[in-house]
């Protein structure tokens, strides 16, 4: 059984959010619910650099669900809704979910997204803001990304592509994919290659050997919920705008 971890390097990670836009298609999140968020570290708007003239930097964090080997979402939750696979996947399932909405409250990541309706209104809220009167799509059942349902080998439902009005929801590591053999979405549709995925049992695999040669930090460790994502940390941070900003200063002064 393996035990699926992710390595997201923040040398390459080019804050471009891609990994948002290809988990919402893929993943046919309601307008406003996102699964993945990218931010700039220190800024409070993204792709602003940080520091002080001549010493910037800007250095991007994403962060999906960190699938944590100790979740305290799964803990609170009082029906069992939310827990942990086998594989180490944490997983909501859809028909158990009843909406008290402890796990948002109890994961440090705020990573957890609620449904306040049906993702056919919300749909049809997003079509009219644009200036539509109808749903945009020709066939009012469609809608983009995985096309089908998906349960767990016990039948329990992790995935449909109209969630239910009341339930909680978030990163999956697209259960759909990767019970088939294939990463998540966000994996693949990186552009810059930032992404491993794979098993964390397997000293083998890629992102074991990653792990074990590279220096990588995980979110909130204090917290002791040991997450399955780790960062692989930017080289020489702090002193890429320095460099970078002195070079072109000393341009120009002899031009001066």
């Amino acid at each position: 059984m393996p035990r699926w971890g992710m390595v997201i390097d923040l040398n390459r990670c080019i804050g471009c959010r891609s990994c948002a836009v290809v988990c919402k298609i893929h993943n046919s999140l309601p307008p406003g619910t996102w699964w993945q968020r990218v931010e700039t570290i220190g800024a409070k708007t993204h792709h602003t650099p940080v520091g002080r003239y001549p010493e910037f930097f800007e250095v991007y964090l994403p962060v999906p669900c960190q699938h944590c080997e100790d979740p305290p979402c799964a803990k609170v939750c009082p029906v069992g809704a939310t827990w942990q696979r086998e594989d180490g996947l944490v997983l909501v399932d859809f028909e158990r979910c009843i909406g008290c909405r402890y796990c948002m409250t109890a994961c440090p990541y705020g990573v957890r997204q609620f449904n306040w309706q049906s993702s056919d209104k919300n749909f049809s809220q997003a079509f009219k803001k644009l200036g539509f009167s109808q749903d945009w799509f020709a066939d009012p059942g469609y809608r983009p990304g995985y096309p089908l349902e998906h349960r767990t080998q016990d039948g329990r439902l992790v995935f449909t592509p109209k969630r239910p009005r009341g339930v909680v929801e978030k990163c999956t590591f697209c259960v759909q994919y990767v019970d088939q053999g294939f990463a998540p979405a966000c994996v693949r549709g990186c552009p810059g290659n930032a992404r491993i995925f794979g098993d964390l049992d397997d000293p083998k695999s890629e992102i074991s050997r990653v792990i074990k040669k590279q220096n990588v930090v995980r979110l909130r460790e204090d917290l002791n919920t040991s997450p399955k994502v780790f960062y692989l940390l930017p080289e020489a941070t702090t002193w890429r705008g320095k460099i970078i900003y002195e070079k072109l200063l000393k341009v120009m002064e002899k031009r001066v």
